[in-house]
């Protein structure tokens, strides 16, 4: 076995790319590999700024020798038929082997191919690799035809065992394999051979490179926060920006700067985002005031001055930076204690969608739904139209102009400096959300309230002019906006219900944008294409709660079932029940009594639910049944008048042994028709006190 080590060296890799890079060079030379027959024990990619790399230990030397055999057409087929045969195979008429059966003589192609050094398929592996690597963009440069993220300096391709190590020889475009590499590009730029992986990766270090991603991030990380909490600081989280810089460097040594205090007035946020975006910075807050004083920058070599030419220059291009951001600022303000008039005013020549109208003829739509929403979910109408008519003003904002993912975060601060109604602010913050499956929940009721009419009126406009998702195609992020509503409904208990919504936003639409329907083709007045959409986001948002598909299918054959918090509660507590050991049994007998009173109707002619009489019950069994079922449809009733599933299903529980034993006892196609009719209109009984609770036919098992 031999240990295969491969870096490609070149000019600067953007750090998007990085992370991807790594996973198709493992995929492309590893897959390759084992397709040629060889066999590998592990292997790791790692990437820095100027390279990427392979390593593969445990790489066997030889690919196995194989021997295929494949059968073709008889010997006395036509010329066309034995000719595409050969060329299929790549063998010639001669080599062919002639075997005689019941039909004559049929032709068999007996193919052989022996086993190959590992460096002669390596080679070849590495070749398809570099020259079809998926880069999301690449270039050529020079006279030659390779192309590649950036210009391609060197590839290292070594094979090593206890032998010794050896070079697999590669020529690509005047590129040739070699067992160099070269270190930092400022602190350590001489070439240098290397052995084996950990000959490689120890040399690299000692050249100013870490090569794993992953130690550099950590080394950012403890470095920035030991500079932060010396300086009586602390660090801002920020993950992506932490794995982006560990993209833009291959000896990370940070240093920290001052906010000149003329920019500490600026929104936090603001501050954060115009270091992150413009210069990579991370933010260091005073924990004594929350402010954004600080910041972080990670340079790429060690500085003879300890950072101070590095941090100098920074803080000159930061304070110009700062000092755009706090002439947006300013003049936002002023605009804001006006009233925003001026920004909704703009919002006239903004188009939402040129179906749909204009910002501001969202804003009115959104505004009336709102208003409609806000008792629902305990708001002040009042408050909840005012909020929803306010929300998306800053979006002409200059702040939001220069930093959009500022919107709705900015809205709130200037809410606050027009002297609005916190609620108003926080809604306005607060409305876009949730934009994620792991984004927080608004929970103030006027932000439910506008959120939900954003979201609403998206779907309900999209779906007039006939714009809803196909396949995996969802340009304007209906699936999205449909999850939202439906975290929003469940993550605050609310009671609604989304066809009575739906009407109402319906409404709102003007005639004029309306090109598509609300229900499918040949649907009837019962089906909602909108609701069937809100149920396949709730089928994928509860199987990710453990809830099965079937027992959300019981549920939404219910009526109701546009009650999403309702709808859950019943799932839940389905899905409860059928833990517990009662609950399959039950399901059993219930189906049980279904099948055959399903068997006997269809056969009668007849529906048998006109009420059994327990003076026709012949045995202890049925009797026994009869005070069961009164004793459980007394229980479930109040139960499911006040949407108490669980108690529902307790009592419903209780059935499972007297159905066990009324089957055990008595047959129910008695040869007395008038107990066998009091008998099927008994399993009616079972059948319509179960099916109360949820549609159990629709259960698997």
């Amino acid at each position: 076995m031999s240990d295969l080590l491969i870096e490609l060296f070149s000019e600067e890799i953007p750090a998007r790319m990085q992370l991807r890079a790594r996973e198709d060079l493992k995929s492309l030379i590893t897959n390759g590999l084992v397709e040629a027959g060889l066999t590998y024990a592990s292997a790791g990619a790692f990437s820095t700024p100027r390279r990427l790399t392979l390593s593969i230990e445990g790489l066997s030397q030889h690919s196995t020798p194989t021997r295929e055999e494949r059968k073709g057409p008889s010997a006395s087929a036509p010329a066309a038929a034995i000719d595409g045969f050969l060329r299929a195979t790549g063998l010639t008429l001669d080599q062919l082997e002639r075997r005689a059966d019941k039909k004559g003589e049929t032709l068999y192609a007996v193919i052989e191919k022996p086993g190959r050094a590992a460096p002669q398929i390596i080679a070849e592996v590495l070749e398809r690799t570099i020259r079809s690597f998926p880069w999301p963009k690449s270039m050529r440069w020079g006279t030659g035809s390779l192309r590649w993220v950036r210009p391609l300096h060197s590839i290292l391709c070594i094979l090593s065992d206890e032998g010794g190590t050896d070079i697999v020889p590669l020529t690509l475009d005047g590129l040739q394999t070699s067992n160099t590499t070269a270190g930092h590009r400022f602190l350590a730029p001489n070439r240098f051979s290397v052995t084996s992986f950990d000959d490689y990766a120890g040399k690299l270090k000692r050249a100013h490179v870490v090569l794993d991603s992953a130690e550099r991030e950590a080394a950012i990380l403890q470095g920035a926060q030991n500079l932060a909490f010396a300086a009586g600081m602390e660090l801002v989280a920020d993950d992506k920006l932490l794995t982006e810089v560990a993209g833009l460097v291959e000896w990370p040594v940070p240093l920290m700067g001052r906010i000149d205090d003329a920019f500490l007035a600026l929104p936090p946020e603001v501050l954060q985002t115009s270091m992150r975006e413009h210069q990579k910075f991370f933010s260091t807050r005073n924990p004594k005031t929350g402010r954004i004083e600080g910041f972080v920058t990670v340079a790429n070599t060690e500085p003879a001055d300890h950072g101070a030419t590095i941090l100098a220059g920074n803080q000159k291009v930061l304070s110009a930076r700062l000092s755009d951001a706090k002439f947006f600022w300013e003049n936002d303000l002023r605009v804001a204690r006006a009233g925003m008039t001026e920004w909704l005013d703009g919002l006239n020549a903004v188009t939402f969608h040129n179906k749909l109208g204009s910002q501001s003829d969202r804003i009115a739509r959104i505004a009336a739904l709102a208003r409609e929403i806000a008792p629902l979910v305990g708001a002040d109408a009042d408050l909840a139209e005012q909020a929803a008519r306010l929300a998306k003003a800053d979006l002409r904002s200059a702040m939001v102009g220069e930093f959009p993912e500022l919107q709705g975060l900015m809205g709130m601060y200037y809410a606050r400096a027009a002297n609005l109604p916190e609620a108003v602010a926080l809604a306005a913050r607060d409305h876009y959300s949730p934009l994620g499956p792991t984004d927080s929940v608004p929970t103030d009721p006027v932000s439910v309230a506008v959120a939900l009419a954003d979201k609403l009126d998206t779907l309900t406009g999209f779906w007039a002019i006939d714009e809803k998702p196909t396949g995996s195609k969802d340009p304007f992020a209906l699936r999205r906006a449909a999850l939202g509503v439906i975290r929003l409904i469940l993550g605050n208990g609310v009671s609604l219900h989304l066809r009575d919504l739906r009407t109402v936003a319906e409404a709102n639409i003007p005639e004029t944008f309306r090109t598509g329907e609300f229900l499918p083709e040949g649907a009837g007045p019962e089906y909602d294409s909108l609701l069937a959409f809100f149920h396949d986001r709730l089928k994928v948002f509860l199987k990710d709660q453990g809830i099965r598909h079937d027992v959300i299918d019981a549920c939404l054959a219910m009526p109701g079932n546009d009650d999403l918090t309702l709808l859950v509660k019943r799932a839940e507590a389905l899905a409860a029940f059928l833990k517990t050991e009662d609950g399959p049994n039950l399901l059993q007998g219930f189906k049980r009594a279904n099948t055959i009173l399903t068997q006997a109707e269809a056969k009668d002619g007849v529906e048998y639910s006109f009420g059994a009489d327990l003076k026709f019950a012949d045995s202890d069994a049925e009797r026994a049944l009869f005070t069961a079922l009164d004793t459980a449809e007394a229980a479930i009733t109040p139960a499911m008048k006040s949407e108490d599933f669980a108690i529902a299903m307790e009592a419903m529980a209780k059935l499972r042994a007297p159905i066990d034993a009324f089957f055990t006892a008595v047959q129910v196609n008695s040869e007395n028709e008038i107990i066998r009719r009091n008998r099927l209109n008994l399993l009616h009984r079972i059948r319509a006190i179960c099916s109360g609770v949820a549609d159990l036919t629709k259960l698997d098992g």
